[in-house]
C-alpha cells in the first residue's frame, strides 16, 4: 500500500481502546498489539526514533494497518491474546495452545469413576486441571486410591441392572480396593460422600476428609476394632503427608492465582501458582521469546490472560509484583509483607529455577544461543555500547614487596582463552607501587596489540578500586585509546564496579550471570598472577641457594623444589629421598653440600 494511504490511516485512527494489526505489502500479518488509545499507540511507532533494530525493521515493513475497537482495555487484552494464537505473527511473542494438557475427570454417572484424560467432553462430567504433567496426576490418583475405595470398572451401574444381579464383584473387591457397588454392597450415598471428599482434596481443602477419618478411627477404637482403627490411622498419615507437601502458606489464602516474571534481554519466564486453602494445586512456568524488546509489564499482561484462559481459572484474586490490566471483577493485589509476599516470592523463585534449567539445557543443545544471550545480558548489565565478546582482566601480584609481577587474562565469548593469557615482570617501577605497576602493564599490553595490529578487547577489567582504574586510564590516554575501549574497576566487594568519571559504583545483582563471569575473570587473574609470582620467587631462591652448589644447575634445583617445596626441606631430606628425585650423582652433591661430613 502506498505511504500516503498509510498516512491517512494513521490520521483517522480512533482514540478508543482496541487491537491493531500490521500487515506487509503481501498482506501477511506482521504484528498484533493492544492499546488503551489506538491513535496514540499506533502513531508512536511512526513518530519515535527506535533504538531497537527489530522495531525499526517492523516499521519499515508495515504497508497496511487494521484495527478493532472494543469497550475496555481488558477486552483488548483478551482479543489480542486470541489473535496472536490464531495467526502467530512474526513479530509477536509465541503463544502455544494447550490441547495436550491432561485433566482429572470425575465421570457424570452413577458411582462415578475417576481417571486421567486429554479429552474434554460436554457430558456433564467434572474436570480438574489441566495439569502440566502426568506425574502430578499419578500422584493424585495414587493418593485417592490409598484413601478411598473407588471403582475402576466401566460397568453401567444403573439400579435396575444391579438389582437384576447382572454383575459380580471382581478381584478389586477381594483386594479391598472397591466395596462392590456392582452387587449393591455399597450405597450410592456412601459412595458419593467419598466423591465429595475427593473433590475437596483436588481443590486443596483437606479439612473435612481429615475430620471424617479421625471420627472413624475413634469409633473403631471405641469398639475395640483396633486393626480397622490402625488402617484409618494410616490413611490419615498419608493425607497429612500430602497436605504437608502442598501447604505452603496460610490456609486462609484461598482461590488465588499468583504470577511472577523473570526476564533477560532475549527471554522472559512467567510462573503461575494456583492456591486453594493455602495449598498449591497447580504450578506452571511459560517461556516467552522477546521479539520487540517488550517490557515485563507487557509480557506479564499477556501471560496472565493466556494462562488463565489455558487453565480455565476462575480465581477472583490475583497476586502480581506490579500493576497490570485485569478483567472486571478480579481483585489485583501487589503483596509487600507477610504470607502473601511469601507466596509471590516462591513464585519468583520457581521462575528463576526454570530459567536456570533452561540455560543448562541451551548450553548443551545450542551453545551459540547461550553465548548470544549471555553477551546481550552483559552488555545491558554493564551499560556497554557493544557486546563484550573479548574481555581482558589485569591483576598485580606484589606479595611483601618482592618480585612485582602482573597478569592479564583473556575471556572470549564468556570463556577463558588461555592461549591469550599474558604475564608481565614489572620493569620501570621501583618498590611496591601498585598504581604505577598497573599503568605500566596496561600501557605495554595495548602498545603491543596496536603495534602488531591485533584486535583490541571490548572491555577491560581492572582488579582494584578507583586508584588502580585511574592508573590504567593514564596508560590508555597515552595510547589515545581512552573512550575507545570500555574499562571498569572491581572493588574488594565484587559486586561494586567503578566507571571512569562516575562518583558512585554500579552494583550488580549477586545472582546475575554477569557477576559470575566477572568473578571467574578475577579468580583466573589471581590464580595466573600468583602462580607466576611463585615461579619468580622460586627462581630467585634457586640463584641464592641451590645453584651455589657446584655441579647443580637450574633443572635439578627446580625438580627438587617442585617435590620438596623449600630449601629447608631439601636440607633435611635423606640421601635416599633426594636420589629418588634427581638420581644418585646429583643427590650426592646436594646431600654432601648440606652435610659436610657426608653422613
Amino acid at each position: 500500500m502506498e505511504s500516503t494511504s498509510l498516512d491517512i490511516q494513521l490520521k483517522t485512527l480512533p482514540v478508543s481502546p482496541g487491537v491493531y494489526q500490521y500487515f506487509d505489502k503481501d498482506g501477511k500479518i506482521l504484528y498484533v498489539g493492544k492499546a488503551k488509545n489506538l491513535k496514540k499507540r499506533v502513531n508512536s511507532y511512526f513518530t519515535k526514533r527506535h533504538d531497537s533494530k527489530r522495531i525499526a525493521i517492523l516499521v519499515k515493513k508495515i504497508a497496511r494497518i487494521e484495527h478493532i475497537v472494543v469497550n475496555t482495555e481488558t477486552d483488548a487484552l483478551l482479543l489480542e491474546n486470541n489473535l496472536i494464537k490464531k495467526y502467530q505473527p512474526r513479530f509477536n511473542v509465541l503463544l502455544k495452545d494447550d490441547k495436550t494438557y491432561p485433566w482429572l475427570c470425575i465421570k457424570n454417572e452413577r458411582f462415578p469413576r475417576i481417571f486421567s484424560t486429554r479429552r474434554l467432553l460436554k457430558d456433564g462430567s467434572q474436570y480438574f486441571g489441566p495439569y502440566t504433567s502426568f506425574k502430578t496426576i499419578s500422584t493424585l490418583l495414587d493418593l485417592i486410591k490409598d484413601l478411598y475405595a473407588i471403582r475402576t470398572c466401566n460397568y453401567d451401574l444403573a439400579s435396575e441392572k444391579i438389582n437384576s444381579g447382572k454383575y459380580k464383584v471382581c478381584l478389586e473387591y477381594h483386594l479391598g480396593n472397591c466395596k462392590g457397588p456392582c452387587e449393591d454392597f455399597q450405597t450410592e450415598q456412601e459412595y458419593n460422600q467419598q466423591i465429595t471428599h475427593i473433590k475437596q482434596i483436588l481443590k486443596g481443602d483437606f479439612k473435612d476428609s481429615l475430620a471424617k477419618f479421625r471420627e472413624q478411627m475413634l469409633a473403631y477404637a471405641a469398639r475395640m476394632e483396633f486393626e480397622d482403627a490402625q488402617r484409618i490411622k494410616e490413611k490419615i498419615e498419608v493425607l497429612e503427608k500430602y497436605q504437608a507437601k502442598s501447604t505452603v502458606v496460610n490456609p486462609k489464602i484461598n482461590n488465588v492465582d499468583v504470577f511472577s516474571i523473570v526476564s533477560d534481554e532475549a527471554f522472559a519466564y512467567v510462573n503461575f501458582l494456583q492456591i486453594s486453602h493455602g495449598s498449591i494445586v497447580r504450578s506452571h512456568t511459560m517461556e516467552f521469546k522477546k521479539k520487540l524488546d517488550e517490557t515485563d509489564k507487557e509480557l506479564l499482561n499477556l501471560a496472565v490472560t493466556e494462562i488463565r484462559q489455558r487453565f480455565h481459572s476462575l480465581s477472583r484474586e490475583i497476586y502480581v509484583p506490579f500493576k497490570i490490566t485485569v478483567e472486571e471483577g478480579v481483585t489485583l493485589t501487589i503483596p509487600k509483607l507477610g504470607d502473601k509476599k511469601a507466596i509471590l516470592d516462591l513464585s519468583t523463585r520457581n521462575a528463576r529455577y526454570y530459567r536456570q534449567e533452561r540455560f543448562k539445557q541451551i548450553k548443551i543443545v545450542d551453545p551459540d544461543r547461550h553465548v548470544n544471550r549471555l553477551m546481550a545480558q552483559m552488555k545491558k548489565d554493564l551499560r556497554l555500547h557493544e557486546e563484550p565478546r573479548h574481555i581482558e582482566c589485569f591483576d598485580n601480584s606484589n606479595i611483601q614487596g618482592t618480585n612485582p609481577v602482573a597478569a592479564c587474562v583473556v575471556f572470549k565469548n564468556g570463556k577463558p582463552s588461555k592461549k591469550d593469557y599474558r604475564k608481565f615482570n614489572i620493569k620501570t617501577v621501583e618498590g611496591p607501587d601498585d598504581f604505577a605497576s598497573m599503568e605500566e602493564v596496561v600501557y605495554r599490553r595495548y602498545r603491543r596489540l596496536l603495534n602488531e595490529n591485533e584486535p583490541l578487547p571490548q572491555l577491560i577489567i581492572i582488579d582494584g578500586g578507583k586508584g588502580q582504574l585511574s592508573s590504567a586510564l593514564k596508560a590508555l590516554e597515552q595510547l589515545d585509546l581512552r573512550g575507545k575501549i570500555a574499562i571498569v574497576g572491581i572493588a574488594k566487594r565484587l559486586e561494586e564496579l567503578f566507571y571512569p568519571g562516575d562518583k558512585y559504583p554500579l552494583y550488580l545483582d549477586k545472582k546475575s550471570e554477569t557477576l559470575k563471569v566477572i568473578q571467574h575473570l578475577r579468580n583466573e587473574a589471581h590464580r595466573f598472577g600468583i602462580t607466576f609470582h611463585r615461579d619468580q620467587r622460586s627462581k630467585n631462591a634457586l640463584g641464592t641457594s641451590l645453584q651455589e652448589i657446584p655441579g647443580v644447575g637450574e633443572k635439578t634445583a627446580v625438580a627438587l623444589l617442585r617435590q620438596l617445596r623449600s630449601v629447608k626441606n631439601i636440607e633435611k631430606a635423606s640421601k635416599e629421598k633426594l636420589t629418588n628425585i634427581v638420581g644418585v650423582a646429583k643427590a650426592t652433591l646436594v646431600y654432601n653440600y648440606f652435610h659436610e661430613d657426608g653422613k
